[in-house]
C-alpha cells in the first residue's frame, strides 16, 4: 500500500531565513516551491537568489510558480485585513490559465517529488492563499497537508 504523500507549508512572517531552512530541513523537505507573485522580500534571505541559495546549500530544490502568487488587488485586502474580498480575488485569480496550469504542475510535483513546501509571507496559514493552494492540491491528490511553523523573532 502506498504512503500518502505530504504537502507541507511555510510562512516566513516574522522568522529568520535560518529558523525557516532549519524547520524544511528538520521536516526533510526536498523541493520549496515559492508561490509569492513577487518573490523578492525585505526580510534578509528571502529574496529569490538568496532564498535558493541558501536552500540549495541543504539539498533543497527550489522552485517559483509566481502564477500562483495572489494578485495586487489580493495583496493590499490582506493587508487591510480584508480576508473575505482576499479570498474573492484569489478565487477568481485561480481560474486564470497561468494558475490552472502551475497547479497542474504543483499537483505532479507533490504526486513524484519528495516532500514539497509551498512558502509565502503570512505566518498563519488560515488567512493565507498558500492554505487555499493546499486545499486544493489535498482534495485533487489525496495528500496530507502540514503547515509548518519555524520559531519567531
Amino acid at each position: 500500500m502506498a504512503r500518502t504523500k505530504t504537502l507541507f507549508t511555510i510562512g516566513y512572517e516574522q522568522t529568520p531565513s535560518k529558523a525557516v531552512l532549519d524547520e524544511l530541513e528538520d521536516a526533510g523537505v526536498k523541493l520549496l516551491v515559492d508561490v509569492r507573485a513577487i518573490a523578492s522580500s525585505r526580510r534578509p534571505g528571502f529574496s529569490k537568489s538568496q532564498l535558493a541559495a541558501g536552500l540549495d546549500e541543504r539539498g533543497i530544490a527550489y522552485l517559483h510558480l509566481r502564477g500562483l502568487g495572489t494578485p495586487k488587488t489580493g495583496r493590499e485586502a490582506a493587508r487591510s485585513g480584508k480576508y473575505d474580498v482576499l479570498h474573492r480575488i484569489y478565487s477568481a485569480h485561480l481560474k486564470t490559465v497561468q494558475a490552472r496550469e502551475e497547479l497542474d504542475e504543483l499537483s505532479a510535483l507533490v504526486k513524484k517529488s519528495g516532500p514539497v513546501c509551498i512558502l509565502c509571507y503570512e505566518r498563519d496559514h488560515t488567512n493565507c492563499h498558500r492554505q487555499w493552494i493546499a486545499e486544493i492540491i489535498q482534495d485533487r491528490d489525496g495528500v496530507k497537508v502540514k503547515n509548518l511553523a519555524a520559531p519567531q523573532v
